[in-house]
């Protein structure tokens, strides 16, 4: 009997330890886009990210990002239009 219970909690630490990774990173995706005081393209840019800069997401409100760049400590909001995120895909 504990070898037909030791299959099953195999194949779900393999499925769990994928999904259990922590999410990719967020990308520019543009020449550059503004990072902004709040979520609005009329609001006062605070700095620029160019493209290929990763940085995280901390929330989101509609298609705008908050995100903290860590390289300079610059907080704000840029629009999710110009950033994308890789998937992770899990073969198991």
């Amino acid at each position: 009997m504990s070898s037909a219970f030791s299959a099953p909690a195999t194949r779900s630490a393999k499925a769990s330890s994928c999904s259990a990774l922590p999410p990719l990173p967020y990308e520019v995706h543009t020449k550059a886009v503004t990072i902004r005081s709040k979520a609005t393209t009329k609001s006062t840019a605070v700095g620029v990210l160019y493209k290929t800069h990763k940085f995280s997401v901390a929330k989101k409100s509609g298609n705008w990002l908050y995100i903290t760049d860590k390289t300079s400590g610059v907080k704000g909001w840029v629009s999710g239009t110009y950033v994308y995120r890789d998937a992770r895909m899990c073969l198991d």
